[in-house]
């Protein structure tokens, strides 16, 4: 079976030993993802702005596998302020606006950083002949 990995360079894919996301024949998870790019947290306070850039990181690892944001048919939301709920779910909406997936938004202690407000993983499939 053809098998591909995606890794984005965070220190932590190194330390605990996992890929941003792999192709094993049609299936293609993603591993929960935060706004930190480049050692970087992006929009530090911002649960909206943090969403999105999840969800771009995510896109732009599934594109190194041949795949998009049409191909993904689950995401988990994992966020540590259930009561901003709507500004999590806005970044979603906008994004699958046209192409939603099944979701779950979960509300949990705490990410790996204090500054990180959002992580998401995403499971997608890609058909191939």
């Amino acid at each position: 079976m053809d098998e591909k990995r995606v890794f984005t360079g965070t220190s932590w894919e190194k330390s605990v030993s996992y890929c941003r996301a792999i192709k094993r024949g049609d299936f293609l998870p993603v591993s929960g993802t935060t706004s930190v790019k480049d050692g970087e947290t992006f929009a530090v306070g911002d649960h909206y702005g943090q969403t999105k850039r999840c969800l771009e990181i995510i896109e732009e690892s599934l594109a190194k596998l041949g795949a998009d944001r049409k191909s993904i048919i689950r995401t988990r939301i994992f966020v540590t302020d259930i009561s901003k709920w709507k500004l999590y779910g806005q970044a979603h909406g906008e994004f699958f606006k046209d192409c939603p997936p099944a979701t779950t938004m979960c509300e949990i202690k705490n990410l790996i950083l204090s500054e990180l407000l959002v992580e998401i993983e995403a499971d997608a499939i890609v058909f191939t002949v």
